[in-house]
């Protein structure tokens, strides 16, 4: 389904091999929570997706858990930002700015966090209406601005 989905979005998309199943369950045990099931199920079908102007459009397993560890335990980003144990980042913009669920209170919406001014905003319902919006072959980097 999902990479009919991202298919059908941008036909450009670049799919990757299957995540294991078990670099999902240890993802869940490094982040100390199990990921949102939409993202699960998208990585599931491919480790990632590529999209337009190259940008991982969705993170690899290994990078997603990476990733938010470094923001949750780099002691400068403490200074500089509101907390991040609330996200799972999953992608970026290719530009700093990047995706991520709230996982406190667990809710299917999708934000940005934009890097420059550490604001956090809805920009879509759900993964799927993400990719909608993030694949679209017309679109730039930054379609989730205003």
């Amino acid at each position: 389904m999902w990479r009919a989905m991202a298919l059908q979005a941008f036909p450009g998309v670049e799919l990757r091999e299957p995540a294991r199943e078990a670099d999902l369950v240890e993802a869940g045990r490094r982040l100390g929570c199990e990921l949102p099931e939409q993202l699960a199920q998208l990585l599931r079908a491919s480790d990632g997706l590529t999209g337009p102007s190259s940008v991982d459009t969705i993170w690899p397993i290994a990078h997603i858990v990476e990733h938010n560890l470094l923001f949750r335990s780099d002691p400068s980003f403490a200074q500089l930002y509101m907390p991040f144990e609330p996200l799972l980042f999953f992608a970026d913009n290719g530009g700093g700015d990047q995706f991520a669920f709230v996982q406190k209170p667990r809710r299917p919406d999708v934000f940005v966090w934009e890097h420059e001014t550490d604001s956090r905003r809805w920009v879509a319902g759900d993964l799927r209406d993400y990719l909608e919006r993030a694949l679209q072959e017309d679109g730039d980097d930054d379609w989730y601005r205003l």
